[in-house]
């Protein structure tokens, strides 16, 4: 799916600002508002952002089930004879939209994008009634994952087994209940765009670089016309041209992309179909594994990066440019080359940030939380197909960014109970993930804390992802005994002839409390950390990436283990540094993006 794009072809038209906003209070399964009619007791929303944060009510922050936003929409008349599509970025966690009281569009998955075309339903130089309902629940059949009503009680410890405390259950009122550490914030996060196009037109762009400049290519179109491609170096001339649908073009001593401080080059793939047009930009460059090295042009790359969240002030999950560019200046002052988009894809605004600031970027589904002990959490068809959904969708969206260099499943999932189911699970989704991709990323499957020795998936990935918490979650406050535990696994994935990254590893830490003996949740704790685990790392010639969690502190669901929300961060939520901070920035600046260990 093309992002939408302004040029002489195509007009965009933003939807986003002020909408009028209601919680529904029927039943969570249904919408039960007329969306042919003005909301009852309607407020305002900002739009794109979460709607929990904006109001200082716990009804919306705390809603369970469906909301409705509301505005009119105008179609300019110059739009006469073209094809209008309305797109929205994301809508959390399901969405139906509606247009005159008519349902125009259904999408399920709350982060990736999804379009209708309102050719001949929008007249031109008239006026619509644009209604969306969203809905935030989460259960065993959504990703992320969320327990089902009277399943578990409360985040954290729930006391089984005490009378009252089981009798209070029963009656608990109906809420999210979370399978994920963070919170589920909902709504119309991404971007509102009606745009145009000729009615003939330009539907999808593949492209696959290759280091010595070939670029394979393929447009899809709708209509008749002929396809033209002319491709723009950095500096915007062009450098070479091929007619057709489907072909490659050769690219002159092409500029490699390579991550920062390196140089990020963009070239434009510049295509012309009848009267529509289309600019794609894209990096020349490879990614491939090969024995224990994660190769990037040829040459084994380290990963120094985060895992993150997209969390903010005010705006919740919804997109946030200041954020964003902040984040990354951010990261070029960490000397850090990349991240993981935990838990789910990011908008796709950041992806053509990550592009042009050189970030490489793990790409995951939203599939966080699929376990549970007392029961085989593959066994369900429904959870499956929607896992095969989104990503289908992801790589759909994401295949053309050079930032993108590896597909990771899912996060942390219950690998240890049902060890062949989750084989057979993930397996499939694996060979998905590289029959679909036109450019063949290696693919990945972040691993939880779990008895490695059972896990018999993990090690069938291209690259192994783990997620370590020695010293923090196990052997708490013994660092030496951590970084014991840390080797003793670490020798175990050096028979598995497989590069190796920790994907999460950190320690919760208050901003601003001190200990002259560095105990645990203070500064001097966390920093020690990061150096003793950097120390061992440094030891291992098949470990290729450290990814600190998290970047900076953020929201989660109210519990005993979180006071206000998540502080493993290495900044505060309002993007303040801590002592660690300064530890990992002097780390990284010293360690090359290539040929660090050889």
């Amino acid at each position: 799916m093309l992002y939408p794009q302004q040029n002489a072809a195509r007009l965009t038209l933003s939807l986003d600002g002020i909408w009028n906003f209601a919680l529904d209070h029927g039943d969570p399964a249904a919408p039960s508002l007329d969306p042919a009619s003005a909301l009852p007791g309607a407020e305002t929303v900002a739009v794109p952002a979460s709607f929990n944060d904006q109001k200082p009510d716990r009804a919306w922050r705390d809603h369970y089930g469906w909301v409705y936003y509301q505005r009119t929409v105008t179609l300019p008349r110059s739009c006469a004879g073209q094809r209008v599509v309305l797109r929205f970025g994301s809508v959390t966690h399901q969405a139906k939209v509606w247009l005159d009281g008519q349902l125009i569009a259904e999408h399920r998955g709350g982060f990736l994008p999804f379009e209708a075309d309102v050719t001949g339903r929008l007249a031109p130089g008239a006026t619509a009634l644009l209604t969306v309902a969203a809905d935030n629940r989460v259960n065993r059949n959504t990703l992320p994952v969320g327990n089902e009503p009277g399943e578990i009680a409360f985040f954290g410890s729930d006391n089984a087994g005490i009378p009252s405390v089981e009798h209070a259950k029963a009656n608990a009122k109906p809420m999210n209940r979370p399978n994920f550490d963070f919170f589920n914030y909902a709504g119309i996060q991404r971007p509102v765009t009606l745009y145009t196009t000729p009615r003939a037109y330009i539907a999808d762009i593949t492209l696959v670089p290759h280091c010595d400049g070939r670029v394979d290519y393929r447009v899809d179109t709708v209509g008749e016309g002929s396809v033209s491609v002319e491709i723009l170096d950095p500096a915007g001339k062009p450098v070479a041209a091929a007619q057709g649908a489907a072909g490659s073009v050769t690219v002159p001593d092409p500029q490699l992309w390579e991550p920062w401080p390196g140089t990020p080059a963009l070239y434009t793939a510049r295509v012309t179909f009848g009267e529509d047009c289309y600019d794609e930009t894209f990096g020349i460059r490879e990614v491939k594994v090969e024995g224990t090295k994660l190769l990037l042009n040829g040459r084994p790359v380290y990963l120094k990066g985060f895992g993150k969240h997209e969390d903010s002030a005010l705006h919740g999950r919804g997109l946030n440019q200041v954020a964003n560019v902040t984040d990354l200046h951010y990261m070029h002052w960490f000397g850090a080359n990349s991240l993981r988009t935990s838990h789910y894809p990011y908008a796709e605004e950041f992806y053509a940030l990550c592009d042009r600031e050189g970030i490489l970027v793990i790409d995951e589904t939203p599939a966080v939380g699929i376990n549970g002990a007392s029961r085989d959490p593959y066994k369900n068809d429904l959870l499956a197909a929607h896992h095969r959904q989104v990503l289908d969708e992801m790589i759909a969206r994401d295949k053309n960014h050079p930032c993108v260099i590896l597909w990771s499943l899912g996060n942390e999932p219950d690998l240890e109970h049902y060890p062949e189911s989750a084989l057979e699970y993930w397996h499939a989704l694996y060979e998905q993930a590289h029959a679909q991709d036109p450019q063949d990323r290696p693919v990945t499957l972040v691993c939880c804390q779990n008895d490695y020795t059972k896990d018999i998936t993990t090690r069938t990935m291209d690259v192994v992802c783990i997620n370590r918490y020695y010293g923090w979650y196990n052997l708490s406050g013994d660092l030496d005994a951590a970084c014991a535990g840390l080797n003793e696994e670490l020798d175990f994935w050096a028979g598995m002839g497989k590069p190796v990254a920790i994907t999460e590893y950190g320690a919760d830490t208050v901003n601003g409390l001190h200990d002259a003996c560095g105990g645990m949740f203070s500064e001097e704790y966390q920093a020690e950390y990061y150096q003793r685990m950097g120390e061992e790392f440094d030891k291992r010639d098949f470990f290729i990436g450290e990814m600190p969690w998290n970047f900076a502190d953020f929201a989660t669901i109210q519990g005993p283990m979180r006071v206000g929300g998540n502080r493993k961060g290495l900044l505060t939520r309002d993007r303040r540094p801590k002592l660690a901070a300064h530890t990992l920035r002097r780390r990284w600046t010293a360690i090359p993006n290539f040929d660090y260990k050889k």
